[in-house]
């Protein structure tokens, strides 16, 4: 019998790339491929890159780069990219990388098996053509869903594949094949974005809005608690937005109590919402539904008026406020973070400040912060105004330095509060770590367990805040809860 090919997944970017990542080594897998975790040893490397901005781009070249480099000393014959930076470049990523042997968008994932066997083959697989994925589906959201199959749609797997074509398979198994043993997986929930935010390329290369069926978003997540998995994260470029083309756009507020009840599932969490859309029956749902969290991942991006129009966005710091209060006044404990942008085209001080106010008053969780630059192809890139390199640099330390210290005064807030934490490590060393409920996966902080002798990875505990280290917090476990029971834990 030959000797089985290695292929290893090396993921960059989002949770929505994970999830696609997940989806690639399903197919890899149904067709003979052996997974490997280190791309030392692996036949062929294929890169999952992120295009968000500069320095994601930056990060999926290096890591093209650095797998390239095991050609010379290591098993690797073979480095392919694929994901957000592949599809939007192309051709131009493959001319500018002649170290990468495939650069693969996301027509090809349905046939990724043969197109690495190609490549590995001494073939080669032309490089596509980017093109606006925005086009692809009727501009009308009630007439995508019967153009959808004909579009490449990654992490959009049916979850009632036949037997033998996904890992365990059965009636629940989705086209995807886990690659580490978390107690949390992203679960996508849509694809595309209609927004036209100025300032961002994604829809052009991930294009049009379209929902997956609530079946498969329900039969994935049973899949994934039969995997061992605790808790699960809806992710899209826009949660706000589904149902929309189903012909019901509070779906989601439907569609939340029926993943809660999934036996096995322990937490349910919605990333990627937009101020805008938010409404009270969603808020509702999310504040008062069992085993949903209450997290609201709002992408505020700015406050000053000027500048949020100039976004092509919506909101005032007064009207983000008034959100939050709403918020919080069903839910004090809830969790927010937000992302905002620092230097736009024409924001001037006062629009600075009126930032500082809004974050000032939002008792935010976790901040992320970006500098502007350009990204080729948007509205944004052509506006006047822009401001020097070095103003925009000066506004990101000096916005940085406040959400620092503005999350480590809000995680103080939490102490004494009781906390249900999801266990996720579990080192001798290093101790216990996990999350609480107003806390994703790698952006929000973590929670530091002051005992452990008793914890393992999946099971959730009930712990009371005693200290805080900058976002992070430390609790102490309450032995005798409910949630320190092996039922609970189990």
């Amino acid at each position: 019998m030959p000797e089985r090919r290695t292929v290893a997944l090396v993921t960059l970017g989002c949770a929505r790339n994970e999830v696609d990542s997940e989806e690639l080594a399903g197919r890899l897998e149904a067709d003979g491929w052996q997974l490997v975790e280190d791309a030392s040893d692996a036949d062929v490397a294929v890169v999952n890159t992120c295009g968000f901005v500069e320095a994601a781009k930056k990060d999926s070249v290096d890591a093209l780069l650095e797998a390239n480099d095991l050609k010379s000393h290591g098993r690797t014959q073979a480095v392919v990219a694929v994901g957000c930076m592949a599809e939007r470049y192309g051709k131009e990523l493959a001319e500018a990388l002649p170290e990468a042997d495939g650069v693969l968008g996301f027509d090809d994932y349905a046939d990724i098996s043969d197109r690495l066997r190609t490549i590995l083959g001494g073939g080669i697989h032309a490089s596509h053509t980017p093109r606006d994925r925005r086009k692809l589906l009727p501009i009308s959201p009630a007439q995508r869903q019967d153009s959808a199959a004909a579009v490449a749609l990654p992490g959009h797997g049916p979850a009632d594949l036949p037997e033998g074509v996904a890992p365990a398979s059965g009636p629940r198994a989705p086209l995807r094949r886990r690659l580490d043993g978390s107690p949390v997986a992203s679960v996508k929930l849509a694809s595309g974005c209609d927004r036209r935010c100025s300032f961002c390329a994604i829809p052009s290369f991930r294009g049009s809005f379209i929902s997956r069926r609530p079946s498969d978003v329900l039969n994935e997540t049973r899949w994934l608690a039969e995997q061992g998995v605790k808790e699960i994260m809806l992710v899209s470029e826009n949660n706000t937005s589904y149902g929309k083309d189903l012909g019901d756009i509070r779906l989601l507020e439907s569609l939340l109590p029926e993943l809660a009840e999934v036996d096995g599932i322990e937490r349910v969490r919605v990333s990627y919402l937009q101020p805008a859309e938010m409404r009270p029956g969603l808020i509702d749902v999310l504040t008062s539904t069992p085993k949903v969290v209450p997290y609201f991942d709002l992408s505020f991006q700015h406050s000053a008026p000027g500048v949020l129009r100039a976004m092509r966005r919506f909101g005032d710091t007064d009207r983000f406020l008034e959100l939050l209060d709403t918020i919080r006044s069903k839910a004090p404990q809830a969790g927010v973070r937000s992302n905002f942008i620092v230097g736009f085209p024409g924001e001037s001080e006062s629009d600075l400040a009126e930032l500082e106010r809004f974050l000032n008053g939002a008792r935010l969780d976790a901040i992320g912060v970006f500098g502007y630059s350009d990204e080729e192809g948007t509205e944004a890139a052509t506006y006047e105004h822009k401001l020097a390199e070095e103003v925009v640099a000066d506004r990101l330390a000096h916005i940085s330095r406040l959400a620092e210290e503005l999350v480590s005064q809000r995680a103080e807030e939490r102490l004494g509060e009781t906390v249900h934490v999801l266990v996720e490590s579990v080192d001798d060393e290093d101790g216990v770590y996990g999350r609480a409920a107003h806390q994703a996966p790698e952006t929000d902080g973590q929670v530091l367990l002051t005992s452990g002798a008793e914890l393992r990875v999946g099971r959730m505990v009930e712990a009371k805040v005693v200290g805080t280290e900058g976002v992070d917090l430390v609790a102490e476990p309450l032995q005798g809860s409910p949630a320190w029971s092996e039922e609970a834990g189990r």
